[in-house]
């Protein structure tokens, strides 16, 4: 899997995670899913993504997304 598909993932996760959690538990769970958009957000204006930089450094490659 490349770079791009694992943050993809990940911040899919994420969303659908702090989603259910919302329903199961608080409504303040829906922060999380706020900080995965605005971050996945703001990534794709500034390309600064600490996960891409974590994956990269642990050795994946990056590759084209779509």
């Amino acid at each position: 899997m490349s770079i791009e598909r694992i943050v993809l993932a990940f911040a899919g996760s994420m969303v659908l995670i702090s989603l259910a959690l919302a329903h199961l538990h608080s409504p303040n769970w829906l922060w999380l899913a706020a900080f995965v958009g605005i971050n996945m957000l703001q990534s794709a204006f500034t390309r600064f993504c600490p996960l891409a930089m974590l994956l990269a450094r642990l050795g994946k490659k990056p590759g084209t997304a779509f």
